[in-house]
């Protein structure tokens, strides 16, 4: 197995298929195409399934693409070594987010990493589940993952909180609602879309509703968050979402904060006795820019999640 064969591996399964592999590679798709024939030859195992012109990994694929991925970081931090007497970082960052999470404090903190380090490539990917962190950053999935807190961290894992997300009450467009904040005893008497009970956050929510007194009939339960908004938007009901996806869709649904506030806590989850060069400039820059903030504005009440720290471990 080369590490070419590795390179182009990777490229195609995050550029979802040859085409898009060649086109980042620089290089011709017959050339993709022969490393990865050649790679599963060597290996004996199909790594795609070819179905049409598409390619969907088979379960040999899901399983190297870890390790490819800890190789690539390994041979990135053999060539900064090499290239430490100029001073360059140089390597590649691997960082996976859970989609509510992917804006606001850590993409300011992967612009500031890019503009300092202008060598380094970082490869800032989607995750799926906040329930298996551990393992993928112990197969090399990712040398980091944000995700929401509190969460099971397993022995050796650090979390670094990077800070608060409001969830905000969204309306199908049209929904008349009065300025400013709507307190929990006064929702409008609209069906509500939530996800399954056993969430942290959404036993959380649906609990303070509840206690507010205000009795809301459920329009849809889904497991599948990021469909709560397309549901408003299509008129089924209201819900509670992330303040990042409320803002998301200007337009086209009603948005307002919520009296008290919920708010939830999320962080940066790494394992310290692994990282590349490269991955601790990134946790230095990470208490660099957490030490300048200040704190957040609590001028309204709010409800948190119990045992939130700064940090765990």
């Amino acid at each position: 197995m080369e590490f070419r064969q590795m390179e182009y591996f990777l490229a195609v399964v995050e550029n979802k298929g040859i085409n898009g592999a060649a086109a980042a590679l620089g290089v011709a798709q017959p050339t993709v195409s022969q490393a990865l024939r050649g790679l599963e030859r060597e290996l004996g195992v199909r790594l795609f399934h070819r179905i049409g012109r598409g390619m969907v990994l088979s379960a040999a694929g899901r399983s190297l693409v870890g390790p490819s991925r800890q190789v690539l970081r390994d041979v990135a931090a053999a060539a900064e070594q090499l290239t430490a007497s100029d001073g360059a970082i140089v390597g590649r960052l691997d960082i996976m987010a859970f989609p509510a999470l992917t804006s606001g404090t850590i993409v300011d903190l992967i612009a500031e990493f890019c503009r300092r380090y202008p060598q380094a490539r970082v490869r800032f990917s989607e995750l799926e589940r906040e329930d298996n962190l551990e393992s993928l950053i112990r197969d090399g999935h990712c040398e980091f993952a944000v995700a929401h807190l509190p969460l099971e961290a397993g022995e050796g894992l650090e979390i670094v909180e990077l800070g608060e997300q409001e969830y905000r009450l969204v309306y199908p467009a049209g929904t008349e609602l009065p300025e400013g904040p709507v307190r929990l005893s006064e929702m409008p008497d609209i069906p509500m879309v939530f996800v399954p009970r056993g969430a942290a956050m959404g036993d959380a929510i649906e609990d303070s509703i509840r206690k507010a007194g205000t009795r809301t009939e459920l329009a849809v339960v889904t497991e599948q968050r990021e469909s709560r908004l397309p549901m408003v938007i299509a008129g089924l009901g209201g819900s509670l979402v992330e303040r990042s996806v409320a803002k998301s869709m200007p337009g086209q649904v009603v948005e307002r904060a919520c009296e008290p506030r919920f708010l939830r806590a999320y962080g940066l989850a790494f394992d310290p006795s692994t990282l590349s060069p490269v991955g601790q400039v990134f946790v230095n820059l990470v208490h660099e820019y957490l030490s300048d903030e200040s704190l957040p504005d609590e001028s309204l009440p709010d409800e948190r999640l119990p045992d939130e720290r700064r940090s765990q471990h």
